[in-house]
């Protein structure tokens, strides 16, 4: 299910996980592991996996965040009255 905040996260929570790809990416760079990756960061196997191999196909710019999820909002909120 898509909900249109993002899934409920906001700008300080997506900030907060791309500061921590930034860490993994800085951490694989130095050649650790994806499984040490996890556990020194506190997330599953299967993101450090992931994230690595995103890093190692486009490095640490492959993990900068991509923003809002969901589709474009259809109206704008300067468009509304009120």
């Amino acid at each position: 299910m898509r909900y249109g905040d993002g899934g409920g996260v906001d700008q300080a929570e997506r900030v907060r996980r791309e500061r921590v790809r930034r860490q993994a990416a800085q951490m694989f760079a130095k050649g650790k592991s994806a499984v040490e990756v996890a556990a020194r960061l506190e997330v599953s196997t299967k993101s450090a996996y992931q994230w690595r191999r995103a890093w190692a196909a486009g490095g640490a710019q492959a993990l900068a965040s991509k923003g809002l999820s969901g589709p474009d909002p259809k109206c704008r909120a300067s468009s509304w009255d009120g």
